[in-house]
């Protein structure tokens, strides 16, 4: 007797086309128009929030500080339009439009402190930059993990001194009855006006800076040095490369986009060379070379009771910021590289 057999299920080749799994089924993402999918999107939600809730508690704090201290302020910006009178507030003072910066553009102080400005933020962008990738470089070439930890202690210290004993050790060593013009005085040479002559400021300022900051500096780069594989130096190494090669070849290129990154926000707060710094050393020097735009805000603007003065120099600086910024980073996308983001 014949027994009839069902033909069997034929399995699909590899090149046949695959259904996707039903809604709801394991395999096949939730969107936002599927059953069910909201809710599932609000229980994930909520599952991320119960299981980072500590981590949430902890940005409080700060998200706090930025709101109070970055963000509230910008609604001082209003003043920057009008004549504005503390007693009256921002919303009884008159509206006057564009006067305040009128009288900016047409201000020969103002000019003379965004010159100042100027050659300050190129001055340090040619001598003070480059430090911190040195100091990362030299750093991560040496073996010794306990020396490299002493040096990195050491450039690191500075950074944490008020500006206030920056100037007062450099003052002890290079002022007027500073160490130095005290040796020069014993053994008959010439002394060194320094810490008072104009002509000097922008290195002076400069050099203040490399060595209260450089060291911080280069925290970013030694991150950016530790992320490179070391089989690439292995495997140069093996090929006949020296140091130099490796470090052309290998160590540079791997910076190069954290440099582009860091050159972008250097450029972003050109305008922004310090204000303690030149507040403290605006006397001795006098204010055609120490005023840069932060020190004119302040002594044309709050210190005289010209608010709204202050506020448009401020907002002038923050806008020229904005496009300086803005277009740095376009550059830096015209050269491959990321920048703040991704193009």
């Amino acid at each position: 007797m014949s027994t009839a057999h069902a033909p069997a299920a034929r399995t699909p080749g590899p090149d046949a086309p695959q259904q996707p799994p039903p809604p709801g089924e394991p395999g096949r993402p939730k969107r936002p128009g599927d059953p069910g999918g909201e809710k599932a999107d609000r229980r994930n939600w909520r599952i991320r929030l119960r299981r980072d809730r500590s981590l949430l508690l902890m940005t409080v704090p700060a998200v706090v500080l930025l709101l109070v201290f970055n963000y509230a302020p910008l609604f001082g910006v209003f003043t920057a339009f009008q004549e504005y009178d503390p007693l009256n507030g921002v919303w009884n003072s008159p509206w006057v439009g564009f006067e305040q910066f009128d009288r900016l553009l047409s201000d020969v102080q103002f000019w003379q402190a965004l010159q100042n400005t100027l050659y300050l933020s190129f001055v340090q962008l040619i001598l003070f930059f480059p430090v911190p990738i040195a100091l990362a470089l030299l750093l991560n070439s040496v073996l010794s993990l306990r020396i490299r930890n002493f040096f990195q202690s050491v450039v690191y210290l500075p950074h944490f001194f008020s500006w206030v004993l920056a100037i007062t050790i450099f003052q002890q060593m290079l002022g007027g009855a500073g160490a130095i013009n005290q040796f020069l005085r014993r053994h008959d040479f010439g002394t060194w006006d320094i810490m008072t002559n104009p002509d000097t400021f922008a290195l002076l300022v400069t050099s203040q800076a490399v060595w209260k900051e450089a060291g911080w500096g280069i925290i970013v780069f030694l991150a950016a040095l530790s992320a490179i594989n070391t089989d690439l130096y292995e495997a140069a190494a093996a090929d006949g490369a020296g140091r130099f090669r490796r470090m052309w070849h290998i160590t540079l290129p791997g910076l190069r986009g954290v440099i582009v990154l860091m050159l972008v926000l250097r450029l972003g707060n050109a305008l922004t060379v310090g204000f303690e710094q030149f507040l403290i050393q605006r006397e001795a020097v006098g204010h055609d070379a120490a005023d840069v735009l932060d020190t004119f805000s302040f002594y044309y603007g709050i210190s005289t009771g010209d608010y709204s003065y202050g506020a448009a120099a401020g907002l002038f600086k923050s806008v020229i910021s904005l496009l300086l910024i803005w277009g740095a980073n376009k550059l830096a996308h015209a050269f491959g590289e990321d920048g703040l983001y991704r193009k």
